[in-house]
């Protein structure tokens, strides 16, 4: 998604067992996202700390989405329940910050929904590209 030449970049933290299975699926099923998402594979999501989304939004992303696997289906047992507590505190912060409740989402993918993983990435994209570029927490010295 383009706008005005302006294309947005989106931080994906994926489950390994669930979501990143479930990107996997939508490339296989040659569903198109777009290259604008860069996914970074995590074993859990709980695992993801609301800091690494911070430094995200600082290292020049427009918009960071977390992908884990649905509440109750957790190869971790409860890791996801850990993400949900995490995330809606990090989202008071984000509120505090002044940055857009927009430009941060959280998504259930399982490993056999790769139309749902393709649909919310370009859905995500296309959010954050109306948002425009994100300069609240941007650092300098991460442009090229």
């Amino acid at each position: 998604m383009q706008v005005n030449g302006y294309k947005p970049l989106i931080v994906a933290f994926c489950c390994n067992w669930c979501s990143y299975a479930g990107a996997d699926l939508a490339g296989s099923n040659r569903l198109s996202y777009p290259a604008e998402v860069k996914i970074i594979r995590v074993p859990c999501s709980c695992r993801v700390n609301p800091m690494f989304i911070l430094r995200a939004f600082q290292r020049g992303a427009d918009g960071v989405i977390l992908c884990g696997c649905h509440p109750g289906d957790c190869h971790y047992t409860s890791g996801n329940y850990f993400t949900r507590r995490r995330m809606a505190a990090l989202f008071s912060m984000l509120d505090f910050l002044g940055i857009e409740r927009a430009r941060t989402r959280v998504e259930w993918v399982s490993a056999a929904e790769g139309a749902k993983f393709a649909a919310t990435m370009n859905d995500f994209v296309e959010t954050v590209a109306a948002l425009g570029e994100n300069k609240r927490l941007e650092d300098l010295r991460c442009k090229r």
